[in-house]
């Protein structure tokens, strides 16, 4: 009898791999579309908080408030911490190659809650500094 399932994602990129009664987990895995030098937008969710764990590798976990300028909270991930970015908050997460990021949130996220905010060129290299800082 197999009362335990597994799941994994070794592909590059976001996966919802385990969608369940309201809530969802995900792999999030190196791409170069998550490349620092690759974030041109922010991502907010209006209808749940989202959970990240770093599980390999290096990540920095980008929040953001967007008003007259752009003020980050940045955090250079550590495995195995719970980090959460509240519902209603800008976000991004720069990844490195090789690293692995758990996301957990409300199911169905990755369909329809979401908005973005394009990043002007200036507000791409604010960012990039701002994350080169960091002495990653």
């Amino acid at each position: 009898m197999k009362l335990i399932e597994s799941y994994r994602h070794d592909s590059q990129g976001y996966d919802p791999t385990f969608i369940s009664d309201g809530w969802q987990a995900a792999f999030l895995n190196y791409a170069p579309a998550e490349a620092l030098e690759s974030i041109v937008k922010l991502d907010i969710h209006f209808q749940t908080d989202e959970v990240f764990v770093l599980l390999e590798g290096r990540a920095v976990l980008i929040a953001a408030t967007i008003g007259d300028s752009i003020e980050y909270d940045l955090v250079d991930m550590r495995p195995g911490i719970i980090y959460n970015i509240p519902v209603n908050t800008w976000h991004k997460i720069a990844m490195y190659e090789g690293s692995k990021v758990l996301v957990v949130e409300k199911s169905n996220t990755h369909v329809s809650d979401f908005a973005f905010h394009d990043l002007s060129a200036q507000e791409q290299k604010d960012l990039q500094q701002a994350v080169r800082n960091l002495n990653i």
